[in-house]
């Protein structure tokens, strides 16, 4: 076949590598320009691309083309191969095309990367042969090539399921759906809830679908009277209204059950030794321990796992302490709903470190937890306007920067020893940073300099 690969970074590159390994003609362009790493995959392998440009004569010469999620719908050149008929994938549906091994597929607006990590640490530590795919930065289509692995636990944004077909999870996940992205669904929920809910379309009687049964988006949409496949609730607590497969027996222990009606098969799984933090991690445990549990894990393997994990950067991250009060850096927050979870999560008085980039946010479901922790904000971005609004009235003291050197500085000054310094800024970093990793390892940098400083004094 004639392949036509879209976008060349780390998902079209792994497609290409796969394609060629397969026999088939292949060809990669990219509107932009290319990184140097990936053009020294392609060029060693001796496939032709094109950057800066689409030429679309060539393109529509396509047998298929295989997309990059980060290409939308309205491009012109996606219009052009409609009009065409030709067929547009995902490198997820190619790579599934060819594997034969188990997929782990999760999806979710918040908390996907952490509970892939977690999932695919879990079954690691327990000596299942296990590969990492995904969003969290591996392409499955360059691991399928030698597809050495028995199972993949594969992180899945609502991009990347919209142009699957046929893939067929062995465990889809689905962790909650709240409004994100809504310019590439036209401004509408439903439609982008049933992009998330994709992931389970394809599933039959020996697959298994994890849900979040506490997710009010996600029941409106989830149809699962239609469904094939066994189906896995869980929730933070056990409810009287529906049967769960898992929930929290006290704060830090959890019942799963596999099975309705089997009250001898639930199994319950100490958390006290996760080092993470905040209840939408709990739901993130929860949703690991399940698949685990699927996998054949036992309590004992799933917790020895809980206690070595290490969490990626940037989320709910503890980088330092200085006179008693923890530093968090939980920059990955860019949305409302995630620092929901982190001002929710921690018990502690908490200076808060928000702003930035504002992606149209309503602060109001923030209120009940910035009333009840927040003795502090530090608004941190170029235009702090709408987030004073929000909670000028809210805190007891409210002030602005724009250099984190000086948030870090006055944060360190307003805390108290037990207090918890928390940077989960509500909102993009385009502001005042490249992205949400430069206003994470700037946060860092920043404490870790006065922790050094104040050691030297």
């Amino acid at each position: 076949m004639n392949i036509i690969i879209l976008g060349a970074a780390e998902s079209g590159v792994g497609a290409a590598l796969l394609a060629q390994a397969k026999g088939h003609v292949v060809f990669v362009s990219d509107r932009g320009a290319i990184q140097d790493s990936y053009k020294t995959k392609l060029t060693q392998a001796g496939i032709e691309f094109e950057e800066n440009q689409h030429t679309e004569a060539r393109i529509l010469q396509a047998d298929e083309v295989v997309k990059s999620p980060g290409i939308p719908e309205k491009a012109p050149i996606i219009q052009a191969l409609h009009e065409k008929k030709i067929p547009i994938i995902s490198e997820i549906e190619f790579a599934g095309r060819y594997t034969r091994a188990k997929c782990v597929c999760i999806t979710g607006t918040n908390g996907k990367t952490t509970t892939t990590l977690l999932t695919h640490h879990l079954l690691k530590e327990a000596g299942l042969n296990v590969g990492l795919a995904g969003n969290v930065g591996y392409s499955l289509a360059e691991q399928v090539i030698a597809d050495a692995h028995d199972y993949y636990v594969v992180e899945l944004s609502s991009f990347q399921l919209d142009d699957t077909i046929e893939f067929q999870p062995w465990i889809a996940v689905l962790l909650n759906i709240t409004p994100d992205h809504l310019d590439r669904y036209g401004y509408s929920l439903e439609s982008y809830a049933r992009a998330k809910l994709r992931i389970a379309r394809n599933l039959d009687s020996e697959g298994t679908f994890i849900y979040n049964a506490d997710d009010e988006v996600t029941g409106k949409y989830l149809q699962s009277a239609f469904m094939e496949t066994r189906l896995l609730p869980f929730a933070l607590h056990q409810r009287p209204d529906v049967w769960l497969a898992g929930y929290y027996t006290a704060e830090d222990r959890l019942c799963t059950n596999l099975a309705p009606g089997l009250a001898d098969d639930g199994m319950e799984v100490s958390t006290a030794t996760s080092p993470l933090i905040g209840q939408h991690n709990r739901q993130n445990t929860l949703a690991a321990a399940l698949v685990a549990r699927v996998a054949g894990l036992s309590a004992e393997q799933i917790e020895a796992g809980l206690a070595t994990f290490q969490n990626a950067d940037h989320r709910l991250q503890p980088v330092g302490e200085i006179n008693g009060a923890r530093f968090v850096n939980d920059s990955k927050a860019t949305n409302v709903e995630a620092a929901w979870y982190a001002l929710d999560g921690i018990k502690q008085p908490i200076v808060w470190i928000a702003g930035g980039t504002d992606k149209g946010n309503d602060y109001s479901s923030l209120l009940g937890p910035v009333q009840n922790r927040v003795k502090a904000l530090i608004c941190l971005g170029v235009d702090n306007a709408k987030l004073r609004a929000a909670f000028d009235g809210v805190v007891p003291h409210v002030e602005e920067t724009q250099s984190m050197a000086d948030a870090v500085a006055r944060a360190t000054a307003l805390a108290a020893p037990g207090d918890v310094v928390l940077l989960s800024p509500c909102c993009a970093s385009f502001d005042l940073f490249k992205n949400y990793e430069d206003r994470g390892r700037q946060f860092t940098a920043a404490v870790q300099s006065t922790i050094t400083r104040r050691i030297s004094e």
